[in-house]
């Protein structure tokens, strides 16, 4: 046990100017990532979809391709230009958020989706790389959690600013071809093509020199290296990618197998074809990126996916944003359903406004407000326990699981809409505490040149256990019970396991970190 209590080595003013612009970002990523959550009632009512359609077109449509993409656009982030990186980025979501806004089925709804999940995969891998080069490693969980803390303004923001353009747009312009929620994504997409440009102009911090390891890696060929990460992990591109790697074509086919099997009995079972394809797509892809990043980066291999605490915590960081994610989304539909008779219902507390403006106000700013404290609180509190304990980031993580469990069962079993606004700014808070401790545990584990993949093996886990199935989850269950409530209470199934896996990891990180360079070297 660590009981170093010296002063932290202090970031440079330039360092907290970059992190201020980081979480700008990240709060137009969450908008336009979010805000489909206060649009979802209108979406549903003009497309005719369902609450499982629904959770696809929020998680699994963006989540897949966001999890794959980010895995190259990480490896880019190693090796070229992070700012600019992110900036390209973030001007293809924006636009295709802005696309969004033209859809007229489900499909073309998806398709848009596909492309905001692909251009979101670029930000935070290059973000979490270039804070990990600017902050010392005894301010970086409050540096990591303060850029966090963008993911929930952004999310807070977007439902007002959602439900606020949904009732103009239907009071001022109620003929339009464009509905209400095509409007609300053309507005919220649009001013990030104007953030690109300024982001471009960011300063490269020297590699790993806050650490010692200096080493200014831009490499000439670097975008040649990501067209061969996007073979590695694109199907079916990646049978040709494994096929020149010897003994590894036979296991990747019989996983692909396994995967085609699993996608066509889910499929079948659920009805929900575009799911299951589009998961077990994803879990295939992963594991063909794997078997390449073995022969090609073995050391990178070896710390991520060859050490097995270091892959379950990828799996356990997945499995609270599995929670997280899902409350979260349905929080908005629930009270609308609930508590209203729909989203042009009229307000209960705020005069004038139609349901979906007070929902959107009410839940949406103080759930903006107490995430953000929750997790830069989070990462402050998970730095102080890391001096003394070198799990204790992971205890913070263990509570952002337990503390908001009774406000959400509390929460989804009241028939009083004050209580459930009393109870909605606590479970946003303590839901928040664990990203900022998540994300500099995996990044304490690699080198310096591996930061940007350890980056996006992170978004891997929140995006394909999180994202792809949280929400999905929880609609499948409304679906079929017709409760939004019992479609929450469903998914805790998995904190239990999640507890155990932190627990585990706790024990051993101390050990992985110091043996970093070693185990590196060895393979």
């Amino acid at each position: 046990m660590s009981n170093d209590t010296t002063s932290p080595a202090r970031a440079s003013g330039y360092a907290w100017y970059a992190l201020i612009l980081f979480v700008v970002v990240y709060v137009f990523n969450f908008i336009d990532r979010q805000i489909v959550s206060i649009l979802a009632e209108s979406i549903k009512a003009d497309l005719k979809l369902d609450d499982a359609q629904i959770g696809f077109l929020y998680g699994t449509a963006f989540a897949v391709f966001y999890a794959l993409f980010g895995i190259p656009l990480g490896r880019l982030a190693d090796s070229w230009y992070r700012g600019r990186l992110m900036a390209m980025g973030l001007g293809l979501w924006s636009s295709m958020t802005a696309l969004s806004g033209l859809a007229q089925n489900f499909g073309m709804l998806a398709a848009a989706r596909i492309g905001v999940g692909i251009g979101e995969a670029s930000a935070s891998p290059a973000a979490y790389s270039m804070i990990a080069d600017y902050f010392p490693k005894e301010r970086r969980a409050t540096a990591l959690s303060i850029y966090s803390s963008g993911l929930y303004i952004g999310g807070g923001i977007a439902l007002p600013l959602g439900g606020f353009v949904l009732a103009w747009w239907a009071r001022n312009y109620p003929d339009s071809a464009i509905a209400p929620w095509q409007a609300a994504f053309l507005a919220v997409g649009l001013p990030g093509l104007l953030l690109a440009i300024w982001i471009w102009s960011l300063k490269e911090p020297l590699r790993g020199a806050i650490d010692g390891h200096a080493a200014d890696i831009v490499r000439p060929n670097a975008w040649g290296e990501f067209g061969r990460e996007l073979v590695a992990i694109i199907p079916p591109l990646t049978l040709f990618s494994v096929a020149r790697l010897p003994g590894a074509l036979v296991p990747n086919l019989l996983v692909l197998a396994v995967s085609v099997a699993g996608g066509f009995l889910l499929g079948s079972l659920s009805g929900d074809w575009p799911q299951w394809i589009a998961w077990w797509l994803g879990i295939y892809a992963v594991f063909s990126w794997t078997q390449s990043l073995k022969r090609r980066d073995p050391a990178t291999h070896k710390l991520l996916w060859g050490t097995p605490v270091a892959t379950m915590l990828v799996v356990a960081f997945g499995s609270i944003s599995f929670m997280t994610y899902a409350v979260a989304f349905w929080i908005p539909p629930y009270l609308l359903r609930t508590f209203y008779a729909g989203p042009t219902d009229v307000a209960v507390f705020l005069n004038g406004s139609t349901a979906a403006e007070e929902v959107s106000a009410l839940f949406g700013w103080s759930a903006a407000l107490a995430s953000a404290v929750g997790v830069i609180v989070g990462g402050i509190v998970s730095d102080k326990l890391r001096r003394r304990h070198p799990g204790g980031r992971l205890y913070v993580n263990m509570a952002a699981i337990i503390l908001p469990a009774p406000a959400i069962f509390w929460a989804f079993t009241t028939d009083n809409l004050v209580t459930f606004y009393l109870l909605a700014p606590y479970i946003s808070l303590c839901s928040a505490l664990w990203v900022g401790a998540a994300v500099a545990t995996l990044q304490d584990l690699v080198l310096p040149r591996m930061r940007g993949t350890a980056g996006a093996t992170y978004v891997l886990g929140t995006s394909m256990v999180g994202l792809a199935l949280g929400p999905y989850c929880a609609g499948k269950v409304a679906a079929i019970t017709g409760s939004l409530a019992t479609g929450i209470f469903s998914l805790y199934v998995v904190p239990p396991f999640t507890l155990v896996a932190l627990w585990i990891a706790s024990r051993r990180i101390g050990d992985l970190e110091a043996t970093r360079e070693e185990r590196a070297s060895s393979a």
